[in-house]
């Protein structure tokens, strides 16, 4: 019988934190989270660390102050980093870019349509930093995306480029470092992709609304669009809105595995480099069966934290939930901690095979929601969580027979 250690690590330094979008390991092999609150007005986004020496959580800096946007300044606040952290590894640094959606301190919510012409309560726009993790300093700092938010970011290293989808107009951008000139590369629809995927042309991969690949090919500097829709259900789904959430490339860099942001969530194998626009291979839903005479809760239907551990096996977090009456918002608030489970999952690529292998026990309310995984130096899995304050990170101890000294390599250079 395996021993999988679950430890929950609440952001307690950050009381008002109610979400963990974007957790990552870092150049350094160390794992790096984002404690963001964006529901609180006048709040902001803490960079917190693992550390491993004390077996806790180092708070290294609210980021409003390392950009000089004070939380109190009556605008839009920086709260939170969405699916955007981005190594370097040639340098140390990890790149990190900002999202929108916390209101001004005198606000209870922020509308960026309604505000984008309010001088006083527009968001600035999308902070990104260079954040060095050999001497834990802040390098630099730049407006990566004026007045919008940046929902992911992806870092072609070799080429010294930054791409990212801005919120709200879906538009995919491209920052260069070097020159630190943003480049608006075209819209690509109305509802964000939570993903970006980086193949060995340097071509970017995405996914627009209705569930089609979507692909910029620097060399001819153009945006194309695939034929159809990715895998989802045909019994009641068309594709629309099945947009990627979460991919971890597999570790022999010839593909990816991806997963959809949807009811009824599906996994699925990437080929970016064969076909005409690649070759998608359907491995299922990830959720458990239901009654589709029932509506669905995204929130409570959902997968995330796609992560390759050391011993080439694919691990995921889905959610698993009992009867449909929990849909009930009060039901669900009081209850839910007993009706919906964080089951982690362990997908072998080469059979195919899937087991269960523990659940995420957070303390008095569910765990289910799992936003991005990933692996630190030493082979142990991370998951970042969103859920009531304060949330927090899982660390899931790997058994020793499945670790292995630096399982984070090849490293994910997306958020």
């Amino acid at each position: 019988m395996e021993n999988w250690n679950v430890k929950w690590y609440p952001f307690t330094e950050h009381p008002n934190s109610d979400s963990c979008w974007s957790l990552s390991v870092g150049p350094d092999g160390r794992i790096y989270a984002a404690s963001c609150a964006e529901k609180t007005p006048g709040e902001t986004v803490k960079l917190v660390r693992y550390n491993e020496q004390t077996d806790g959580l180092d708070f290294l800096f609210d980021l409003d102050k390392m950009v000089d946007d004070p939380r109190d300044s009556g605008r839009a606040t920086q709260c939170k980093i969405h699916y955007s952290f981005a190594p370097s590894m040639s340098d140390g640094i990890l790149y990190m870019a900002t999202h929108l959606s916390g209101p001004p301190i005198d606000e209870v919510v922020y509308s960026p349509w309604a505000s984008w012409h309010d001088t006083k309560k527009c968001f600035r726009g999308s902070a990104l930093l260079a954040f060095d993790t050999r001497s834990d300093q802040v390098l630099w700092w730049n407006t990566l995306i004026p007045k919008e938010g940046c929902r992911c970011l992806l870092h072609d290293e070799e080429r010294g480029l930054l791409y990212a989808i801005s919120y709200p107009r879906d538009h995919m951008v491209v920052f260069d470092i070097k020159t630190r000139q943003l480049r608006d590369l075209g819209r690509i629809g109305s509802v964000n992709t939570q993903a970006l995927i980086l193949d060995k042309k340097h071509r970017v991969w995405t996914t627009c609304d209705d569930g089609k690949l979507v692909r910029y090919d620097p060399d001819i500097d153009r945006l194309e669009w695939s034929p159809t829709p990715l895998p989802h259900d045909p019994r009641y789904q068309t594709g629309l809105h099945s947009v990627l959430y979460d991919v971890a490339p597999a570790p022999d860099g010839d593909s990816v595995y991806a997963g959809t942001w949807i009811g009824a969530p599906r996994l699925m194998r990437i080929w970016p480099m064969e076909g005409e626009f690649g070759r998608v291979e359907d491995l299922g839903p990830t959720t458990q069966e239901r009654d589709l005479s029932m509506p669905a809760n995204m929130f409570i239907d959902h997968c995330g934290g796609l992560v390759f551990g050391g011993d080439g096996s694919l691990y995921f977090v889905a959610s698993r939930w009992q009867g449909h009456d929990f849909l009930n918002p009060k039901d669900y608030e009081e209850r839910s901690h007993d009706r919906v489970r964080g089951v982690l999952w362990r997908f072998d690529p080469e059979s195919g095979r899937r087991e269960e292998i523990t659940e995420l026990e957070r303390p008095g309310t569910w765990s289910h929601y799992v936003s991005r995984g990933a692996v630190d130096h030493n082979g142990d899995l991370f998951f970042g969580h969103v859920g009531p304050t304060p949330v927090g990170i899982f660390k899931v101890a790997m058994p020793s027979d499945r670790k292995k000294k630096n399982a984070h390599l090849p490293i994910r250079m997306w958020g």
